[in-house]
């Protein structure tokens, strides 16, 4: 008993010393506290991590790995396409699949293109970018089918072909990167010895909450956003401010958002860390004479451990509060923490099928859940006679009123609060029952309370807008007693990942 009390002490002890220092490694983390845990004379022999040779890839996976079958495992890899043929080494192991790794390649696949951008493999943003566009859209409509067909149970064959983006590259509207002093160091640096800089900005490695990859170029968001990233690093570095630490919560620079608008309109904003009056404003008049394009920067000090700036105070220095995005002829104030849909020119296009899906006559009521800033409602609050915007957020509905009051619309209401708890008879009683209810939830889905509303309102028709099929299609399944499934659309707002927009159409039946 005193040697395990000692055993356990000694346990103890290690923990807060590793704690106390800060330690990033954490696979010496779990070895050390085996060791103490069991000694080497207990510790059970573990099991090799195998190494499989010459295996091809199948099939594009979930969250943009590809998929390989090995004696009946299935195996998810990242960085490779169907129809290489790779040796793998497994990097986890669980009950019904393995994760692992490409090591060698024995043939290349003819679906495989140069990726673009020089931080692929690395940064985890555009895992698809080896893959022609056509196959990444293939691959995206076979993700809505396997989905719909696999949890739904329910029937694609009236599935329309995906509607691919106009562009393929620069066209995000919206960047976030991360400051940090801790930059992921390439093997040349490491074996030239430890440099003296390892101040960086740009994206947080995959799986790794303190190392972020330093971006030379992002192909992601149009000018002037790599140009004003670069300014912003070397103008940080020649006036020595300090960079974001993790792990010690201390350092000036956090973060950057970088917002652009189809009006040409560029929102910039900066977030700090600390209150260094001298060096923001030096920085933030930097920016300002350096770009005049940017119409609204504006700025932060962020003190807490996340990086989420939505309960933060966000500050103007010049220019306008918002940047406008236009719509058929309508504008959509964005504010610093607003959302709107990160591929504008799409999301123009995934509105109009929406709306063609509702088959609008003018004289509907129309609910606009999970409404955001209310671009759908006041986007087709023109065809209807009412919409009613219900969203959990306050600052989202507060930006939607605004939004009619810009462009004089008159006939839209909007309520915030939990959907779960907001949508009830009293709510529709109050407001109108529904005849047709457009939905666009998070990617969990729609709350059961939610749905067993709907199917108590019982509109003529359901328009459900998602970014995940999965989710989608367990709903649709819980609604096809009442409602048929009448019409499939795929919609690509995010090329080079895996991600896809779906909308469907459901008709109550008679």
């Amino acid at each position: 008993m005193v040697l395990l009390n000692l055993m356990y002490l000694n346990c103890l002890t290690a923990i807060f010393t590793f704690i106390h220092n800060s330690l990033s490694d954490l696979e010496s983390l779990r070895e050390s506290f085996t060791h103490l845990i069991i000694p080497p004379t207990m510790s059970r022999r573990r099991k090799p991590i195998p190494i499989l040779e010459k295996v091809e890839i199948i099939d594009a996976g979930s969250e943009g790995k590809a998929l390989a079958r090995v004696d009946n495992m299935v195996v998810f890899v990242p960085f490779v396409v169907p129809g290489d043929i790779v040796d793998l080494q497994v990097t986890r192991r669980k009950k019904n699949f393995y994760e692992a790794k490409a090591i060698k390649f024995h043939h290349y696949s003819d679906k495989r293109v140069e990726p673009k951008c020089e931080h692929f493999g690395l940064c985890g943003g555009c895992k698809w970018q080896i893959m022609p566009y056509g196959d990444q859209l293939k691959y995206k409509q076979k993700q809505v089918v396997d989905n719909f067909e696999r949890i739904g149970k329910l029937d694609t064959s009236g599935i329309d072909p995906i509607l691919p983006s106009a562009n393929e590259y620069f066209y995000r509207n919206k960047l976030e990167f991360t400051i940090s002093n801790r930059r992921w160091l390439t093997e040349k640096e490491m074996a030239d010895g430890w440099p003296e800089d390892t101040n960086g900005l740009g994206f947080h490695l995959p799986g790794m909450f303190d190392k972020i990859i330093d971006i030379n170029n992002c192909y992601l968001q149009a000018e002037p956003s790599n140009s004003i990233r670069s300014s912003v690093r070397e103008f940080a570095r020649e006036n020595n401010f300090t960079f974001y630490d993790t792990k010690a919560h201390v350092g000036l620079l956090r973060n950057l958002v970088v917002r652009t608008a189809i009006t040409g309109e560029v929102m910039i904003i900066v977030v700090f860390a600390e209150d260094q009056d001298d060096n923001i404003r030096l920085l933030l008049e930097h920016l300002k004479t350096s770009f005049p394009e940017i119409t609204s920067l504006m700025w932060a000090v962020n003190k807490k451990l996340n990086d989420t700036i939505f309960d933060q105070a966000v500050h103007l220095y010049s220019g306008n509060p918002f940047i406008i995005e236009e719509m058929e002829g309508l504008k959509f104030k964005v504010g610093p923490k607003s959302f709107y849909q990160t591929n504008s020119e799409q999301a123009y296009n995934l509105y109009k099928i929406a709306r063609e899906f509702a088959g609008l006559k003018g004289h509907e009521t129309v609910y606009d859940l999970y409404c955001g800033t209310g671009t759908i409602t006041n986007f087709i609050a023109r065809s209807v006679k009412k919409v009613v915007g219900v969203e959990i957020v306050p600052e989202a509905i507060d930006d939607a009123k605004h939004n009619s009051e810009l462009n004089g619309i008159k006939n839209t209401s909007f309520f915030a609060g939990d959907l779960a708890k907001l949508l009830n008879e009293e709510f529709i009683s109050s407001n109108g029952a529904p005849d047709i209810v457009i939905t666009d939830p998070p990617r969990a889905g729609m709350h059961p309370k939610v749905i067993d509303q709907l199917l108590n309102a019982l509109p003529e028709k359901i328009v459900y807008v998602s970014c995940n099929p999965a989710t989608q299609a367990r709903d649709i399944d819980m609604m096809r007693e009442k409602y048929e499934l009448t019409k499939i659309q795929p919609v690509d707002m995010f090329p080079q990942t895996h991600h896809v927009e779906n909308v469907c159409l459901l008709v109550k039946r008679p």
